[in-house]
C-alpha cells in the first residue's frame, strides 16, 4: 500500500474546503485558508528537497510554536520525511544529544538560536536553516521562491513520519518512532470515538513539540479540515475570549486549574463547546469535577 502517506488523508478536506478558514486569530482576523496553507506546504516541501532531504531523513524542529511550524510539520509529512520535534525551551546541550540520536539531515531552529545551533549540527553532519513564524528565516525565504505545487510522497503504512523522544525520567531519552499508519489510525480513531462533526471548531492552545498538540489536536481537525483558532501559547484571558466561537477544546490538567480560579469561567463561558479535552497528565477528579 504506497499511497499512505498521511498528508494524503488530509489532502481531500483541504482541497474540498480551499477557501474556507484554516486558521483563525484570538481577535478573528483569518490567517491562513485552506488553500494558502497547501500552497505554503508545497512551497515548504520544495525547499526542503532543494536543500538535500530526501524520504526517510529525519527533520529536527526546535523553535516556538507558529503557523511556521505547522507549515514544515505538513511539508516534512509530504516530502515523505521524519520529523523530529523538539521543545524549545530545551538547552544547547540537549539539542546537541538529540541531533547526535537522531541523524537529521536537516535541523530548523529559530534565528537568534542559530549562532549556538548551527555548529551543533554541522558538527553532526546536519545541515541547518532558520525559520520565525511563518515567513521569516533562511527557510521560509527559501520557500517564498520555491514553485506552489508538490507531489505527495507516496508512504507505506509502516514507513516513519515521526520521531518524538521519551522524557528519560528513568535513563536517557528514548526516540519513538511512530509511522505513517499508526498517526492516521490514531487520528481516525479519536474522530469516530469523539464524534467530530462537519461544524466542530477546534481552540488550539496546546504546544506542538509533543504527541497532544501535533497530532491528537491538529490530525484530527486536518482529517475533516475543521476551522482551528490559533494561539501561541495558553493565556487564560485569551481562552475566555474565544471559547464561545469553538466547540472542541483540548488542554492540559493545569489549563483547568488556571480557568477555574478565573471567576469568568462559567456554564456561560462555555456553552458552545460540546467537547473538553484533558491529556498529557492525570486529571485530578476534584479539578474533573468542577469543570464537567
Amino acid at each position: 500500500m504506497a499511497g499512505a502517506n498521511l498528508y494524503q488523508a488530509f489532502e481531500p478536506g483541504f482541497a474540498a474546503g480551499a477557501s474556507a478558514v484554516a486558521f483563525e486569530a484570538v481577535d478573528g482576523t483569518p490567517l491562513l485558508t485552506f488553500a494558502a496553507l497547501s500552497t505554503a506546504v508545497a512551497r515548504f516541501a520544495n525547499a526542503l528537497e532543494a536543500l538535500g532531504v530526501t524520504p526517510g531523513d529525519r527533520v529536527t524542529m526546535q523553535i516556538d510554536k507558529s503557523l511556521g511550524a505547522i507549515v514544515l510539520y505538513l511539508a516534512v509529512l509530504k516530502t515523505g520525511a521524519v520529523l523530529n520535534p523538539l521543545n524549545s525551551a530545551y538547552t544547547a546541550a540537549e539539542v546537541e544529544y538529540f541531533i547526535a540520536d537522531a541523524a537529521p539531515a536537516l535541523v530548523v531552529t529559530s534565528s537568534e538560536k542559530a549562532e549556538t545551533m548551527e555548529p551543533i549540527a554541522r558538527r553532526h553532519g546536519s545541515a541547518h536553516v532558520t525559520l520565525d513564524g511563518l515567513s521569516a528565516g533562511s527557510l521560509a525565504r527559501k520557500a517564498a521562491g520555491r514553485p506552489p505545487d508538490h507531489e505527495t510522497c507516496a508512504r507505506r503504512p509502516d514507513d516513519l513520519a515521526g520521531l518524538l523522544y521519551t522524557s528519560g525520567t528513568t535513563g536517557h531519552p528514548k526516540g519513538a518512532m511512530l509511522s505513517h499508519g499508526n498517526l492516521l489510525s490514531n487520528a481516525s480513531t479519536l474522530r469516530n470515538v469523539w464524534a467530530f462533526a462537519r461544524d466542530d471548531v477546534l481552540l488550539h492552545a496546546l504546544p506542538v513539540f509533543h504527541v497532544h498538540g501535533l497530532y491528537v489536536a491538529l490530525n484530527t481537525a486536518f482529517l475533516g479540515a475543521h476551522r482551528i483558532i490559533w494561539l501561541e501559547r495558553f493565556d487564560t484571558a485569551d481562552v475566555l475570549r474565544v471559547l464561545p466561537r469553538a466547540t472542541i477544546f483540548m488542554g492540559i490538567p493545569t489549563y483547568y486549574t488556571r480557568l477555574l480560579a478565573d471567576e469568568r469561567f462559567d456554564s456561560a463561558a462555555w456553552r458552545t463547546i460540546r467537547l473538553l479535552i484533558s491529556g498529557s497528565a492525570p486529571l485530578l477528579p476534584e479539578t474533573h469535577a468542577a469543570v464537567f
